[in-house]
């Protein structure tokens, strides 16, 4: 079991200063240029409060109704298991957990290495090397299979989820019919839409489309999610010189300016409801043309980002433990570790992409596997230097005295558990010649896919849950 991250090392980017200039620039933007809107619903909630809509949909947001919503967005969120037990405790102040992919466009196949399109059954795998992980605490369905038909993958592979995951479920949607319908399938493991509101196991993730827009997709995304009670994150992933200016303060202004924008809309819909705010502050890399998941950049912003949204006393989703190597080389394990070291740093809640290569277009079974363990190194590390034991620690230096030993101390032989002991890192006297790091990782993983036992539901609920999965396939064959 992994041990509980406590934050104790001091860590900043951004000063006060710069955040609250951050800050001031992104009302002062909303105030005088506004944000492109899209859909009826969200259009009419801003311009009902008071705000000025043109009509190409272009919506400038008076600051006080940004101090307002973040006014009435809760601070502290509480996340539970499928179970409903209380998982996650999630606030500015509280511990980082991670989350990896459920499914993808494609996976790096656990057995031969190779890449190849994600396929429903490997949801199964995905989840059941999660669910053992002590350091995996969330698992995100995106609903990318490539044997599901397109207009049911998010369904289906949500339900494909809920039935082999125990942890809390962090889920996306290909369109926006289907939101409610996820909702609706995990309303009946929770026993009831309000039970599920009470104690949410899921949490859906939406986006704007940098630069400043909301298009209906999203904003419906963001009204549903409230009036139901389902958190969401809502999260801007702004490429620099590509969808965002060619400035670390000009993309954190414009990041800041649409997750605002968001959170203003969400609480219109339904004041209190839980929203977590999110940001992706990358580049695009002008040699390849692509967004950029190792960029150091990348994770130095959303560092930063964290820090502007802790100012707001809001829980942050970040983005870690993620390469742009294709296959698990010295630039993933490179990458990745640079990234959970700096969001461990830094001030994130909730972060994603655990295992996630090639830019976002894989998941590495692999890799998570070894991310687990590099998270229970790092978290070994932030928990920095207490000196609450120092006069106890006096006397035993007394004790033992010059030229003494500590191993046949009572005190070592109780605290010795205290630092990491790795499971795949090396620490022999004399180690061989070939690593033995990458059969270790391979052989816990199929271990684990082979061995592991998520908890079942019960069977009125895996029945009921067969029952949505035969309709959503009949819909598509009728």
């Amino acid at each position: 079991m992994g041990i509980e991250t406590k934050r104790n090392i001091d860590f900043t980017i951004l000063n006060q200063e710069k955040v609250e200039k951050i800050h001031e620039a992104s009302l002062a933007l909303l105030e005088t240029v506004g944000m492109r809107v899209g859909g009826e619903r969200g259009i009419q909630l801003l311009n009902d409060a008071g705000c000025a809509v043109d009509e190409k949909g272009h919506v400038k947001i008076p600051r006080a109704m940004v101090e307002k919503a973040l006014q009435s967005v809760p601070k502290e969120l509480v996340l539970y298991n499928r179970a409903g037990e209380k998982a996650m405790v999630i606030d500015a102040q509280n511990a980082v957990h991670f989350g990896t992919h459920a499914d993808q466009l494609e996976i790096v196949d656990p057995e031969n290495g190779a890449v190849r399109p994600f396929l429903k059954a490997d949801t199964k795998t995905m989840c059941t090397l999660a669910d053992a992980l002590p350091n995996i605490d969330f698992i995100l369905s995106v609903g990318m299979s490539k044997d599901v038909p397109p207009e049911i993958q998010t369904q289906i592979s949500f339900i494909e989820t809920i039935k082999h995951f125990s942890k809390t479920i962090n889920f996306s949607t290909n369109d926006i019919e289907s939101l409610q319908e996820v909702i609706d399938i995990a309303a009946i493991v929770a026993g009831g839409h309000d039970k599920l509101a009470e104690k949410p196991f899921i949490f859906n993730y939406c986006e704007p489309i940098p630069p400043l827009t909301h298009p209906e997709e999203s904003t419906e995304k963001l009204i549903i999610s409230a009036t139901n009670g389902i958190p969401v994150v809502y999260m801007p992933y702004c490429m620099m010189g590509g969808t965002a200016p060619m400035s670390f303060s000009g993309a954190l202004v414009q990041c800041n300016v649409e997750a605002l924008g968001g959170l203003v809309i969400h609480q219109l819909a339904k004041p209190g409801a839980p929203f977590i705010y999110g940001a992706m502050p990358s580049i695009m890399d002008m040699i390849t043309s692509v967004g950029s998941y190792g960029a150091a950049e990348f994770h130095l912003l959303v560092a930063a980002a964290s820090e502007i949204v802790n100012s707001y006393g809001l829980p942050f989703y970040g983005t870690a433990g993620c390469t742009d190597a294709k296959t698990m080389d010295a630039q993933a394990v490179s990458e990745t570790t640079m990234e959970l070291f700096s969001t461990l740093l830094s001030k994130a809640n909730l972060v994603h992409d655990i295992g996630v290569s090639d830019h976002c277009n894989s998941v590495n079974p692999e890799l998570v596997v070894l991310a687990d363990e590099i998270i229970e190194n790092l978290k070994h590390y932030v928990r920095g230097v207490d000196v609450d034991d120092i006069d106890t620690m006096t006397e035993l230096i007394e004790k033992v005295g010059p030229a003494g030993a500590y191993l046949t101390e009572k005190h070592t032989m109780s605290h010795f558990r205290m630092v990491n002991y790795p499971q795949f890192f090396s620490r022999k006297m004399r180690n061989p010649e070939k690593s033995e790091v990458r059969p270790k990782i391979k052989e816990s993983m199929l271990k684990i896919i082979a061995e592991h036992k998520v908890p079942s539901l019960d069977s009125d609920t895996l029945a009921r849950l067969d029952e949505w999965t035969q309709k959503l396939e009949a819909r598509i064959t009728a």
